[in-house]
């Protein structure tokens, strides 16, 4: 990949902004800086294209912010799918995404490694210096005030760069989070997924598809989802995500449950190992705004490295576009003003944009928690299909303004659905 700084500039050691990870939260907070006018350096530990673990899906919500970014047509490239068909229980129901007055109609399926070095080439283009191959070996502080970081670029040796404001994008787990005090919160809901890409002959139909009755190879119902979603080029992403609110989650071997689940769903889709187009990947997310703290006086943290994941469904596309958004607006104010203060404002705005929404999420992952009490809670909602419409818009928070009383009495429902069965009253959780 071409960029700034492989030009006729010197590559600078000095700058307005670093940004630690090329991710979907990292490249888009570089793009809206750098169209703001502040000079700002990406960097990435690997280099561009590459591989991420995700299930390549992009929501209404998602494909609206890379549209915001100038990104509309590019995406037009890729798989374009139109809902969800939601399979439990012996019952297949087909749900249209609902219209929305913000929101396009529409989602798009887009592997990672496509994805990132669209968004990364987006920031280059706006005025960002990229820097792949380049890991940061710790936040660079003084006077107990993060200064930037030391870095090391590829056969390199280590080196400062100063920035008067650091974004930590370095997804989940983030080791740069860590360095500066961020710790999860463990009272919340961890997630859990694992994904593969298959040859198959329906790879280009227009529904992502998601199996409501996981289970185990014995049989035994699982508190998460199957999915398979079709990328148009003759491939589909296929994995299977659980929450850490299942008392057997510190025991599950992920890849033996995706292996369960593709002898399950294989058959209609045409997959199975010997459609397998490498071995699987997986990892650990943490969800609904666990991460804390996430800014600091010159520093804050988005998308993964927040905990900004979704407890409903696990996306954390689209919520990693948003949350870039947000920080490069409190970043762009505390650069014009030459005054921190501006990013004390950034957990606000979270706040404000998902904290009624999680607190939702987090009710419901601790009742579905209990596989009898979620198999139950897929039987219910699988006899009426605007009862799974509803459904539908609340997990993927494409709740329309209008709408949004059906937040508040939602987290009253799921509040007494978790007092009826006792969901979380035992001991602690795994992990």
């Amino acid at each position: 990949m071409t960029t700034r700084a492989q030009g006729t500039r010197r590559p600078p050691r000095a700058v307005d902004v670093l940004v630690v990870g090329a991710g979907p939260a990292g490249a888009a907070t570089a793009t809206w800086l750098a169209e703001a006018g502040h000079e700002v350096l990406l960097v990435e530990r690997k280099h561009l294209p590459r591989d991420k673990t995700c299930g390549d899906g992009l929501t209404p919500r998602a494909v609206r912010q890379l549209g915001d970014l100038g990104l509309g047509d590019e995406l037009e490239r890729f798989h374009r799918y139109d809902g969800l068909r939601s399979l439990a229980h012996g019952v297949t129901l087909t749900l249209a995404w609902p219209a929305h007055p913000e929101l396009p109609t529409h989602g798009h399926v887009v592997r990672r490694r496509d994805l990132d070095e669209l968004v990364a080439t987006r920031a280059t283009k706006a005025g960002a210096h990229l820097w792949t191959g380049t890991e940061v070996v710790a936040p660079l502080v003084e006077g107990s005030i993060v200064r930037g970081a030391v870095v090391r670029r590829e056969g390199g040796a280590p080196e400062p760069v100063r920035a008067r404001l650091v974004v930590v994008a370095d997804g989940a787990n983030s080791r740069v989070a860590r360095a500066l005090g961020a710790r999860r919160d463990r009272s919340f809901p961890m997630g859990m997924a694992i994904r593969g890409y298959f040859r198959s002959p329906r790879a280009a139909e227009p529904w992502i598809e998601s199996h409501l009755d996981l289970r185990d190879r014995q049989g035994r119902h699982l508190p998460g989802y199957g999915w398979v979603f079709p990328l148009g080029d003759g491939t589909v992403n296929v994995g299977a995500g659980l929450l850490d609110t299942y008392h057997g989650f510190s025991g599950v071997n992920t890849t033996r449950l995706l292996e369960a689940f593709v002898a399950t769903a294989g058959p209609s889709w045409g997959i199975g190992p010997e459609t397998a187009c490498g071995p699987p990947t997986g990892g650990r997310l943490p969800t609904g705004g666990s991460i804390t703290p996430i800014v600091g006086p010159t520093w804050l943290a988005v998308g993964d490295a927040a905990g900004s994941v979704n407890p409903f469904n696990g996306e954390g596309i689209a919520y990693a576009y948003e949350t870039a958004r947000l920080a490069a607006r409190c970043v762009d104010e505390a650069l014009r003003a030459d005054d921190g203060l501006a990013l004390r404002r950034y957990p606000d705005l979270l706040e404000e944009a998902y904290g009624l929404y999680f607190r939702v999420a987090r009710l419901f992952v601790r009742a579905i928690g209990n596989p009898a009490v979620m198999r139950e809670l897929t039987r219910i909602g699988f006899r009426s299909r605007t009862l799974m419409e509803w459904v539908l818009r609340i997990m993927a928070n494409l709740l329309r303004p209008d709408e949004l009383g059906g937040a508040e009495l939602a987290y009253r429902s799921v509040a007494s659905v978790v007092a009826a069965t006792g969901a979380g009253r035992r001991g602690p959780r795994p992990g």
